[in-house]
Parts: structure tokens; sequence; C-alpha cells
């Protein structure tokens, strides 16, 4: 923990005395007055650019939800429902020095997945928080090196909060047991044009509200041994718990692979590990998730996915199950079809099926609430603004 924050701010003072060099050059006219005037001048390599995106979609669990809402995804969260996942409009700027998003946002994945915001004081929680998607401001402190700090996506995973940067339309237990978005301040150095390294000092494991007075830190690797294969590892340390309870220590290590096989065929793989203090006593609780998702490209506007998955959380670390059930292990797999009749316009459908070794899936029988098994069909459409 302490190695990675001494990393970012050892690495701040080379930062910014390349910061000097730099002005020292642009300064090298003996006139004064045209130095003050170059320095009062706009940044005209400013861009400001505004866009907005929504996914509307309809999906059906076949156990029924009673509650019609569906358990342990974020997307689709409703069963049997026309309704919107993700709307959002933003605003971006790019630079030579300077960068920064603003996107708000609304929909029934940003309500599942914010609903464990924590709440401590009168102005915290999710109630304001989950309507913002990324809020950050960045300043590029070196030629290689920028420095963010705000609320942005988070440095885990190969999967992405919006749907249409997937391969897939509904998000593997590898994404959506991991961070979407963090708080705090970020590094990001380009060591080479291979090599990138990524920094954090976060509030907590996908929290903008806090939930003690700790903070948590991680680290990312991503190289790319060719145009079409790139390797990645990040990593999460961080205390989770209240400050009135007992600190169990959460470390998260995660290893990534994404290729472009073929002009046509890709794949990614993920495997996480993570471990944390038990409540009571020595030792750690574990938990494992795996996932390995294809995409095939039949034409310009046609594609193809699957996906297998593997998610065990026996100690319920990351997942809550009804009584009786000896923690949360489901594999799954999916297949779906993309199609896109326009460039901005993407219609996705997928069928997606899991099996549990307990039962742990909401299920409306009427001898037993929950069952070992779930599936969904879901058909999505898209819009890019």
């Amino acid at each position: 923990m302490f190695c990675v924050g001494a990393t970012i701010l050892l690495a701040l003072p080379v930062a910014l005395r390349a910061q000097a060099a730099d002005t020292s050059k642009k300064a090298a006219p003996s006139d004064s007055s045209a130095v003050a005037s170059t320095t009062a001048a706009p940044d005209s390599s400013v861009k400001v650019t505004f866009g907005g995106f929504v996914d509307g979609y309809y999906a059906y669990d076949f156990n029924r939800p009673p509650q019609i809402d569906r358990s342990y995804t974020t997307q689709p969260a409703r069963s049997n429902e026309f309704n919107i996942n993700l709307a959002f409009v933003e605003a971006k700027v790019d630079g030579a020095r300077v960068h920064g998003r603003l996107a708000l946002q609304a929909g029934t994945s940003v309500q599942s997945n914010y609903a464990g915001e924590p709440t401590i004081g009168s102005v915290s929680g999710s109630t304001l928080s989950r309507h913002i998607q990324e809020a950050f401001a960045g300043y590029k402190v070196a030629d290689k090196l920028w420095i963010d700090g705000g609320i942005f996506f988070s440095h885990i995973g190969n999967e992405a909060w919006i749907s249409r940067d997937n391969w897939t339309y509904s998000r593997s237990f590898v994404a959506e047991y991991t961070p979407y978005y963090e708080t705090g301040v970020r590094a990001v150095w380009q060591a080479t044009p291979t090599f990138t390294v990524t920094g954090v000092v976060v509030n907590g494991w996908q929290n903008i509200s806090e939930t003690n007075s700790d903070k948590a830190v991680g680290v990312r690797l991503d190289y790319a041994l060719s145009p079409a294969v790139t390797i990645s590892y990040d990593n999460f340390i961080g205390n989770e718990q209240p400050d009135t309870a007992r600190s169990r220590v959460r470390i998260f290590n995660e290893a990534l692979l994404k290729a472009q096989v073929t002009s046509a065929f890709g794949i990614e793989l993920t495997a996480d590990y993570g471990l944390q203090r038990r409540a009571a006593g020595d030792g750690n609780d574990q938990f494992y998730i795996g996932a390995i998702v294809g995409r095939y490209t039949l034409n310009p506007k046609v594609s193809l996915n699957g996906r297998v998955e593997y998610f065990s959380d026996r100690g319920s670390v990351l997942t809550t199950v009804p009584a009786g059930a000896d923690g949360f292990r489901s594999g799954g797999a999916s297949i779906g079809v993309d199609v896109a009749p326009q460039s901005r316009l993407l219609w996705r459908t997928e069928l997606r099926g899991f099996n549990a070794r307990d039962h742990v899936f909401p299920n409306r029988s009427a001898t037993d609430p929950f069952s070992k098994n779930d599936g969904f069909v879901v058909t999505s459409l898209a819009l890019t603004i």
C-alpha cells in the first residue's frame, strides 16, 4: 500500500522539474512583453465536445423474480419490463496539458450499481452520487505523466460501465463484483509506447462517499505485446469497514489478456483472486472470479459473442446470499448477437444462464423461493449521440 503511494509521490518532483524545463524553453525570448503575451494567450489546442448515450432494453428472467428486480447482476436489472438501462450526457475537455470529463447519468443499472453507496452523515450516499458517472479534471505534469482528480472510471478490469464498449451486452461476474468507478487521485504514466502504468489513491472499493477514515491504493500495468495482444495486471488494497468495526484489509489481484486472434475473432481472459480478513478470529476469506469472452465479426454490421465464467465467494466478501447457502458459487454462460445498422445505433440480443451450488437465485416458486439455476434473455437498442 505504502509502496504505491510513495511511487506516485516520488514521481511528482521529477515531473515538476520536467515541466519547469519546458517552461524555461518557452520563455527564452528576452522581450518580457512577448513572454507575458505568450503566457496570457488562450490554449488554442483545447477542444470541448458534447455527447450522450441512451440504452433501452427489455429482459425476461426465467425465474420470474417476485419483485421484478434481478439479483447478482446490474444489467439487466429488471425482468419483464421495458426500461432504460443507462442514459447519460457528457462534456469533455481535451488539450495538450489539460483534460477532463463531466457525465451525468440515470437508468436501472445506475440504481442497482450505486445502491451500495455508504451514507455517513446527512449529505452523502447514493441519492446524489449515482447520477455522477464521471467528474474529473487532469493536468499533464510531464511529457508522459497525467495527474487526474475527482470521480473516474475504475482502473480494474476488461469490461466497461457503458454497455456499447463491451463485447457482451450484460456484464460478467468478474466486472459486476469489482469497481466500475473510483473517487480520488490517479496518475497515468506512459512509460514507453507499449507500457502504461496507472496508480490510484481512492476512497475505497467503488464508493464516492467514504466508509471510514482510511484510503485505498491500487496499480494497473498494461503491456502491448503487439498491436493485437495486450496483457494487464491490476490490484487493490484497502479496508472497507467502518471506523467502529475491526479493520478487515481487502487485497485484490487481477490478470487480463485481450487478443485479436484474427481480423474477425477476438478473445478476452480475466482471472481474479482476492482475500479479506475475517470478521472474527484469524485467517482470511477468499474469492475467485474468472471469465472468457469471445467475439466473432461476421461483417461490419453483425457480430456474435459468447462467454463462460465462474464466481466463488464462499465467505461472502462481495455477495449476500439467502440463509442456509454456503456462500455464492456459480458458473455461467451466454451467447449473443449484435447488429449495427448505422454507426451510432446498436441492437443487441443475449441469452444467459447460471448454475449455482446452492439455492441463491430468487424464484417465484410456491415451494422454494430460491433455486440453483437462473437465466434470462434480453434485447437492447442503444444510440450514441
